[in-house]
């Protein structure tokens, strides 16, 4: 019975090496490629931050009197047309401040400050002249944005594959081969908003502030079959 079986394994295997190359299937011949897609936009929305700082000799008044001051702030904010729903503080601190060698406190700081959202950007350098008028001491922003980001780059990832797909086009007529389907799409990386220079003329007077322009960019890499 002992050689009756070595011979039917030895049968086996060798089936199964003859038959190995034939079910084995030949890699997929591809063409993959880069692709980027800008797109270019006015921003439409402004955020901006401010603030309010104010010092006296105990931790309650120097309180009390920031609280005053950003209370006006934000009435004159939601007077210059924010609506309370873009209005929302980001910051509230209270420190002492010592003499040199820190060991006596002379005064405390109060500081708060709020972040505003606008989608007015022609009307943005009137409400921080009317934040500043208001007792506004700490002022940053803007930051500029198109508030479509998401349709934006949606945009230029369509770009960004049409711009592949002409690529490999060119790469294949230039090997002689024909481009066959996408068989693998990733999306590389997508970049930052980043702004152009206006050249539009400044305001007569107020702070000015201008939109520019917006580019968002998508990258991808197709991989395409050969036929």
């Amino acid at each position: 019975m002992k050689p009756s079986w070595t011979i039917s394994l030895l049968s086996a295997a060798a089936i199964a090496a003859a038959a190995g190359p034939a079910a084995t299937a030949a890699p997929q011949r591809t063409i993959t490629v880069q692709g980027t897609g800008i797109v270019t936009t006015v921003p439409d929305e402004a955020q901006f931050t401010f603030g309010v700082s104010t010092t006296a000799r105990t931790a309650k008044a120097a309180l009390a009197a920031n609280a005053a001051t950003m209370n006006r702030l934000v009435a004159a904010l939601k007077g210059s047309g924010i609506a309370a729903a873009d209005i929302q503080t980001s910051e509230i601190s209270l420190s002492p401040n010592t003499n040199d060698n820190g060991s006596r406190v002379l005064s405390f700081t109060a500081s708060n400050s709020v972040t505003v959202k606008t989608k007015a950007i022609a009307k943005a350098g009137s409400v921080v002249d009317a934040a500043v008028g208001a007792g506004a001491n700490l002022v940053s922003g803007p930051s500029l944005a198109p508030s479509d980001q998401s349709a934006l780059q949606r945009r230029a990832l369509k770009a960004a594959v049409a711009d592949a797909r002409a690529r490999a086009l060119a790469i294949a007529q230039a090997a002689n081969v024909r481009l066959g389907p996408v068989q693998t799409v990733n999306e590389a990386s997508s970049t930052p908003v980043t702004f152009a220079p206006s050249t539009k003329a400044p305001a007569a007077s107020g702070t000015p502030v201008e939109p520019g322009s917006a580019q968002v960019e998508e990258d991808v890499t197709v991989a395409f079959a050969i036929r």
